[in-house]
């Protein structure tokens, strides 16, 4: 199995990385900015795993990321969407243009980046041979977030964009099942990574308060449920979002 991996050098989606491989996959992985810690896992861990710079926004870019990952292993089974951008932007701001322009790169990353690289992979997987425990063609895990579900106060763009992502995974649930094509998407509150650690030091005690545990989770925890995902374990449930949250928002 070959997966490819958005956003990998690092947090939720180096923990994905290393899940996928420790369960045999083989890894193509993005990066943006992490191009030394995307070279110190390649290192690590052994040949099966491989790194490109990618800008997901940069829509002509993206057919030669599928190609490379063909190139270089042979097969494209599982697509993560997992790369994605967040940044304060408040509706109470007095600057028009940041405003325009959060919303323009935040979805320009995390929602077309996403929808255009699974094109581009649903023409791949369309043309395998069927595989896996449920005789599936392909998978795709899209990681979407807490704030799709619920509503954001200060980074509306994001929580938009993810609820984008939402929708995306159900349509293609119901698009590409006849393809063999299962679709997922898993939706995290907070996590303890790079992109949140300005949100968990500002205000850890609140954020902490409102999860029933007490606790925010690692990469891990949801890494291992995307190395699930992947493995054909709950293609009957195609279309589904899974939250890991800690019941902090519970739908």
């Amino acid at each position: 199995m070959t997966a490819l991996v958005t956003g990998g050098s690092r947090g939720i989606g180096e923990a994905i990385v290393r899940a996928l491989h420790a369960r045999g996959a083989n890894v193509f992985a993005t990066y943006l900015s992490g191009g030394e810690r995307a070279a110190e896992i390649e290192r690590e861990l052994d040949e099966r795993v491989a790194f490109a710079r990618c800008d997901l926004a940069d829509s002509a870019a993206l057919p030669g990321l599928v190609e490379a990952c063909l190139a270089r292993f042979g097969s494209l089974e599982v697509l993560v969407n997992n790369a994605a951008i967040f940044a304060e932007n408040r509706f109470d701001g007095d600057d028009y243009a940041r405003w325009r322009a959060g919303w323009e790169r935040t979805f320009a990353v995390n929602v077309f980046g996403a929808a255009d690289l699974t094109w581009l992979a649903l023409r791949v997987m369309r043309a395998q041979a069927p595989h896996g425990l449920a005789r599936t063609r392909g998978r795709i895990i899209n990681v979407a977030s807490r704030a799709a579900h619920r509503g954001e106060l200060t980074f509306a763009d994001y929580g938009a964009s993810k609820a984008a992502l939402v929708n995306l995974t159900k349509s293609l649930a119901r698009a590409c099942a006849r393809d063999g094509i299962a679709a997922f998407a898993v939706a995290p509150g907070f996590i303890e990574t790079e992109m949140a650690a300005s949100e968990l030091d500002a205000r850890r005690a609140e954020i902490e308060a409102e999860i029933p545990g007490g606790r925010v989770a690692g990469p891990a925890e949801v890494a291992s449920i995307v190395a699930f995902l992947a493995s054909g374990g709950a293609d009957y449930a195609t279309g589904t979002t899974l939250d890991v949250n800690g019941a902090s928002y519970v739908r």
